[in-house]
């Protein structure tokens, strides 16, 4: 597949080297609006360097796109792209507000667009096995996810980000669903600024909680930090009727040393990237297999709506200080 990529920062730069390590594309042709970026990364990769997004989306050359821009170009790419009848990478969020999302969504259905969605969580492999092993513990009846650290990003990205739910939790929205395979029903949601205090005048929490009910009956905790002082923090756990499996903190080393001072053990990973970096080329290759057979994509872009539906009732739920249902009405 010849591959057009729409955005140059760093999730742009990560979609760019796992399209040139894998065997199904080659990266030919990238935009930003920011030119020096785009031509940095078209060096390295051999790809020529495109004067707007149409030049790449409406170029027959060009087999599949992906969008790695800002969050607020994610719709009007998207169903261009779409309308182009081509195969779609789209990062989250769609975009920030529902109604414009509903919009999307017609444009994609009506045009039965192919388009994949980054949630590239479902390709970790802990995570993977962690699903493996669900139907062994019976009735799901306790969900524990955690997510934190290691640090409050610059304020400049929290104020466009769409806040602590839209854009970290959402990722543990959308696994939650893949793992368990349930819907989650109701949102009740509850932080605050406790990292730093510009998040709070920004309107966003760096500190959060929220209790899920399932469609299966259970109930799931997310917990949210954007601080942890010794490095980035991510475990899930499913309770259920017939035991338990869980995915625990993932170190640099599973080496473990003991001597006379104690018990000694790796660090955690510094960042969130260094530990879900290897689900990134998974992700890519999984889309461009998709993309070149003509197959199902998975996720999809129905997983990106339910996901944004689910952090848009924690939205509310934080604002209004109550539990709120789930409306799965795109």
């Amino acid at each position: 597949m010849r591959v057009g990529l729409l955005g140059a920062g760093f999730i742009g730069t990560v979609h760019a080297a796992s399209v040139f390590r894998s065997d199904l594309g080659t990266l030919s042709a990238i935009f930003d609006v920011r030119v020096g970026s785009a031509t940095e990364l078209a060096t390295t990769y051999g790809a020529v360097v495109a004067t707007s997004p149409e030049e790449i989306i409406e170029n027959d050359d060009i087999d599949a796109v992906i969008i790695a821009s800002s969050t607020d170009t994610h719709a009007d790419l998207l169903i261009k792209t779409v309308q182009a009848k081509k195969p779609v990478y789209c990062e989250k969020p769609i975009h920030l507000d529902l109604a414009r999302v509903k919009e999307v969504a017609e444009v994609v259905r009506k045009e039965n667009g192919q388009v994949f969605m980054g949630f590239s969580r479902r390709f970790d492999q802990s995570y993977a096995d962690v699903k493996e092993r669900i139907p062994q513990i019976g009735n799901i009846e306790l969900v524990q996810m955690i997510t934190r650290g290691p640090d409050v990003p610059p304020i400049s990205y929290v104020k466009v980000s769409g806040g602590q739910f839209r854009d970290q939790t959402i990722h543990f929205f959308d696994m939650l669903r893949w793992v368990t395979g349930q819907e989650p029903v109701e949102v009740y949601a509850d932080g605050a600024a406790l990292v730093d205090p510009a998040v709070g005048e920004a309107g966003d929490t760096d500190t959060s909680m929220l209790l899920i009910k399932l469609s299966g009956g259970g109930f799931a905790n997310i917990d949210n930090s954007r601080r942890a002082a010794f490095g980035y923090d991510e475990r899930i756990e499913l309770f259920g009727s017939e035991g338990m499996v869980y995915s625990d903190r993932l170190l640099t080393s599973g080496v473990v040393q003991y001597d006379r001072a104690g018990r000694h053990t790796a660090n955690a990973h510094k960042s969130w990237f260094d530990r879900v970096e290897k689900s990134f080329p998974a992700a890519m290759d999984r889309f461009l297999q998709a993309a070149t057979n003509g197959e199902k994509m998975d996720p999809g872009f129905e997983d990106g709506v339910k996901a944004q539906q689910i952090a848009e009732a924690a939205v509310i739920s934080l604002a209004e200080h109550r539990p709120v249902k789930v409306e799965y009405t795109i």
